[in-house]
């Protein structure tokens, strides 16, 4: 894990250095020097983008008998506290949530669903039950073990898909994230997504299902551009037009060029995670191409 994110603390810097000095003017030289003393004074930050969380939940039960508390439930308390994905996780805030919830004795639906949050928000079972055990001390005994018969079902009550998904999301060093719906289309297979920054670059952590893989696609650009995949879980693929495809591991590194004709995803067998970088430059725009052809996905060594 340290070796991923010393790589990707190099590349944040050297993409951000680079494009600053291509696209600098050369009369201004002496403020380029003092503002990369600057930067290199200062070290790179990844800060998660928010992420808007939309809850119906009020609206739907007392939508109609409290009209006010449904909106303070449903835009305040979700919407924007929960919203604030930036300064404290999901998973954080679950853990929060129901060390409250039990710490206050309210064990009914209320803590089923903050429970079924905190499990879709990468708390494991491990944690879960040592999160517990230790509200127990000071909470109270009978509350713990009204607490933990509801944690039994929630994590227990997976199908066979999602426990692999559940034993993946325990490899990460980001969270796996939400489907990746705005991209179906582009997709074979299940994807998912999660924005780690936004600030200076886009970066995301993309997960592929085993066999899901993106179509082709080009990212062009008149000026720099490209996209940078730092592997960080699991086995993929990744291959250029009229090149092998390149098996993919924890800890490589793809630096895409701009204008390109390539894919990227997962082994037939293997869950698979990158995160995908923009490259900063000019005229930036993607081209999704045609699937990549199911005989020549399958013959590719597993």
């Amino acid at each position: 894990m340290r070796k991923i994110i010393t790589i990707l603390y190099i590349t944040l810097i050297s993409i951000n250095m680079t494009y600053s000095q291509s696209t600098s003017n050369l009369e201004d030289n002496n403020i380029g020097n003092t503002e990369n003393n600057r930067a290199s004074q200062n070290p790179v930050r990844l800060t998660s983008a928010p992420s808007q969380i939309k809850q119906t939940a009020g609206r739907n039960q007392l939508g109609d008998f409290a009209p006010k508390f449904a909106e303070l439930n449903d835009d305040i308390l979700f919407g924007e506290v929960w919203s604030r994905t930036n300064k404290l996780s999901l998973r954080d805030r679950s853990i929060v949530t129901v060390t409250a919830l039990v710490s206050s004795g309210i064990i009914d639906s209320s803590l089923t669903f903050h429970l079924q949050e905190a499990k879709k928000n990468g708390v494991t079972r491990t944690e879960i039950a040592e999160i517990l055990t230790q509200i127990a001390f000071y909470a109270g005994w009978p509350k713990a073990w009204g607490a933990f018969r509801q944690a039994t079902e929630v994590w227990n009550n997976v199908t066979e898909t999602n426990d692999a998904k559940e034993k993946f999301e325990q490899e990460l060093i980001f969270p796996i994230g939400n489907p990746n719906t705005a991209y179906a289309k582009y997709f074979i297979g299940n994807s998912y997504i999660y924005p780690v920054t936004t600030v200076g670059v886009n970066l995301s952590n993309v997960t592929f299902e085993p066999g899901c893989r993106n179509n082709w696609h080009i990212h062009h650009a008149t000026k720099g551009g490209g996209q940078l995949l730092v592997c960080i879980a699991g086995e993929g693929w990744y291959q250029e037009e009229g090149k092998p495809a390149i098996k993919l591991l924890p800890g490589d590194v793809v630096n895409i060029p701009a204008n390109v004709k390539h894919w990227h995803g997962a082994t037939k067998d293997h869950w698979f995670a990158h995160l995908a970088m923009e490259v900063p430059g000019e005229n930036l725009s993607n081209e999704w191409l045609e699937p990549v052809d199911e005989n020549q996905y399958n013959k590719l060594p597993q």
